[in-house]
């Protein structure tokens, strides 16, 4: 498979095939994301794509358990196109257990109940969406193109189609002047949208990102390593999903945590304080990345 790059998957898709169904990003106005700048959207031809599909099924077949459709939103794609590729996958792959993809709030919300319950049958059974901040004034900020409410109605609707989410949140995202604001807010939502997973990874500057730009302009300062641990310690305090997988366990994070919520909660913040009183050495900046 001939990929357009840069190609980008989460860390936990690392051994997933990956079916490159569109190029970009349909939304690509995030000023913190440089992931796609250097492509247009578009979404790629089907018989292309169902070409390599079954390509594909003849080098690997039944080794195939995990699949995720590229590029940065897959989502959007209208259900003319992923109807026939999760089919496709479905009769090429058929050990495969799960299908995922990137999606945003404006995603989800732009098809029905029905249609994401029908791609749930085909086996699409995870989205990964990044709301990045529960604050408004940063969700505003950063050019989101969804509100807090709205990640709460599209959870739901994740939760009415049976599809599990695996939701995004970047520490730093509210600049130092918002900090606490941020980590409460994001708690509080990640509360609202009760996911299967969360992670939190940390803000980095992207080149040729209009946060970068501000940032060189002295409009918007991260915080700095103690105000990230305090991030991390107050998004602990006020989530309280019923049952998450949590990580910041991601190479941009300072410090790597690992568990569930509720459950592990106090031992995750007594971790966060110990590294609080230097008592718990951080990832230097050196083996940092995004």
């Amino acid at each position: 498979m001939q990929y357009d790059m840069p190609l980008f998957r989460p860390p936990s898709e690392g051994n997933s095939l990956i079916i490159q169904a569109t190029i970009g990003c349909s939304w690509n106005h995030c000023t913190y994301c440089g992931m796609y700048r250097t492509k247009q959207y578009r979404l790629r031809p089907l018989p292309e794509v169902l070409a390599e599909i079954d390509a594909i099924r003849e080098q690997l077949g039944d080794s195939v358990r995990r699949i995720f459709i590229a590029d940065g939103d897959a989502l959007v794609m209208p259900m003319d196109h992923w109807l026939p590729i999760l089919e496709a996958c479905r009769s090429a792959f058929p050990r495969t257990i799960r299908i995922s993809s990137y999606a945003t709030a404006r995603n989800v919300l732009a098809k029905t109940t029905d249609e994401l319950k029908a791609l749930r049958e085909l086996g699409l059974r995870l989205l990964y969406i990044g709301p990045e901040s529960g604050d408004p004034a940063t969700l505003k900020a950063i050019a989101k193109g969804g509100s807090f409410e709205d990640h709460v109605v599209t959870a739901k609707r994740c939760r009415d189609a049976n599809m599990d989410q695996s939701l995004i949140f970047l520490l730093g995202a509210g600049g130092a002047e918002r900090s606490h604001a941020h980590a409460v807010s994001s708690g509080k939502l990640t509360t609202e949208m009760d996911p299967r997973y969360v992670s939190l990874l940390t803000l980095t500057f992207a080149p040729g990102t209009p946060l970068i730009k501000l940032h060189a302009r002295g409009k918007f300062e991260l915080p700095d390593q103690r105000g990230f641990l305090e991030e991390i310690r107050l998004f602990l305090e006020e989530t309280n999903p019923s049952n998450a997988v949590f990580r910041s366990n991601h190479a941009s994070n300072y410090l790597p945590l690992a568990g569930r919520l509720p459950r592990d909660r106090d031992r995750l913040i007594a971790v966060v304080d110990q590294a609080l009183a230097g008592k718990v050495a951080l990832r230097p900046d050196s083996q940092r990345g995004f």
